[in-house]
């Protein structure tokens, strides 16, 4: 794998890291910036509708923009943006450093990925993104756990000052490693970009996303506190539990992917949300004892972000067949309806957190996580109607039945 991948990589671990960190940082915000649990949830939730709106908007205004330079401008946004973060004497600054951090992101995976396809023969462009993306699954195993023990240690600030030193050394990888001249796809506009949302079979789709995934935020914001509060674990205990959560993540992600391989997307997207839905409803019940909450984390994990990579593999599947021009946009757009869910579910958990308690949060987020599969099976009904139509007429075969 050439250089300047690996380099896109440590990238997406530097960005990856600062996305999840908060989560094992909440209760020292909150306690710090003297403000509620609830408001410091918006460091989350702000975060991900930063990335959500920028995906989309900045991508496309960015398109003309010469690769490298724009890769560097936006690490070093990122280098400000967590130095902000670190520095921040108010919560209303430290919002505006996750903000600007937020933006990076949304920007930097749009391209990144097509960045990272340049740089190697076309037959090996799935495994330059894939390991590109590796960076994501190692900044939740380490990240998550990490900044929890760092702020445990020398405070919250400092795990800031640690995804800022990451940030700094991917810039100085990216000036060096990347290839001065890359070549920049034809850029497409925000209004075509937009334009897959009022497709209704794509609607449905980005629905499914931002329900069914957005509302495992619901609790997974809060999930140190529910940990502190109901299990009695101390902030480096909730690092250890963290961990093995992330552990869980990158063991689910083989394994599911793998499945959708075999027998097609929906009917493993259909598996995650019914065990992620059931995992959470569990989630207070079984939170008292660290013996028992300890499996269920874990089973939670290996289902909590598997469902990224399939809905995204299914989005290509739905655009293949209704857009075939806009495979490109439906995939940009469900990624910002991972970002609106996770905002949503956050900013949703915070308003549990507020009205109904803390220990609420797992509940109402596997009742939205039940709305996300009713969805899903919807969209799987309509995918056999319509492939029994194809079959009917030409013999085709649906996408499930193609990727089995």
């Amino acid at each position: 794998m050439p250089i300047g991948v690996w380099a896109l990589t440590a990238t997406a671990l530097a960005i990856g890291m600062a996305e999840f960190v908060i989560v094992g940082i909440l209760p020292q915000i909150a306690r710090d910036t003297q403000v509620s649990l609830a408001t410091a949830g918006l460091t989350v939730s702000i975060y991900a509708l930063a990335v959500a709106i920028a995906a989309p908007l900045l991508t496309a205004v960015t398109g003309r923009f010469e690769r490298k330079r724009l890769v560097l401008a936006l690490m070093v946004l990122f280098v400000i943006a967590n130095t902000l973060s670190a520095l921040a004497p108010t919560f209303s600054l430290l919002l505006i450093g996750r903000i600007l951090s937020g933006v990076v992101q949304g920007v930097f995976y749009s391209i990144a990925t097509v960045i990272a396809a340049q740089l190697v023969p076309k037959e090996k462009a799935g495994q330059a993104i894939a390991t590109m993306f590796t960076g994501i699954t190692l900044a939740l195993i380490s990240g998550v756990p990490l900044g929890a023990f760092i702020a445990e240690a020398f405070g919250w600030r400092t795990s800031f000052v640690a995804v800022t030193a990451i940030g700094l050394l991917s810039l100085a990888a990216l000036a060096w490693l990347l290839p001065g001249t890359i070549e920049r796809p034809a850029p497409s506009s925000f209004a075509e970009q937009m334009s897959v949302v009022f497709k209704p079979r794509l609607a449905l789709l980005f629905a499914i996303t931002l329900v069914g995934y957005g509302g495992s935020f619901v609790a997974f914001t809060y999930f140190s506190p529910i940990l502190e509060t109901f299990t009695g674990m101390t902030p480096n205990g909730i690092g250890v539990m963290l961990f093995f959560y992330g552990v869980a993540v990158a063991i689910g992600n083989l394994v599911c992917a793998r499945i959708a391989d075999r027998v097609g997307a929906m009917p493993v997207l259909l598996g995650i949300y019914a065990v992620m839905a059931l995992a959470l409803l569990l989630l207070m019940p079984l939170a008292s004892n660290v013996w028992t909450v300890t499996p269920l984390v874990m089973a939670w994990g290996i289902v909590a972000f598997a469902s990224v990579s399939i809905l995204q593999l299914y989005a290509v599947q739905q655009a293949a067949l209704i857009a075939p021009r806009a495979v490109n946009a439906t995939s940009s757009m469900n990624i910002s309806a991972f970002n609106f869910g996770i905002a949503l579910g956050a900013g949703g958990g915070g308003l549990v957190v507020d009205h109904l308690g803390l220990a609420m949060t797992g509940p109402v987020a596997g009742v939205v996580v039940i709305f996300g599969l009713i969805l899903a099976v919807i969209s799987a009904g309509i995918d056999r109607r319509h492939c029994a139509t194809i079959r009917r007429e030409n013999g085709g075969l649906c996408p499930d039945e193609a990727a089995a």
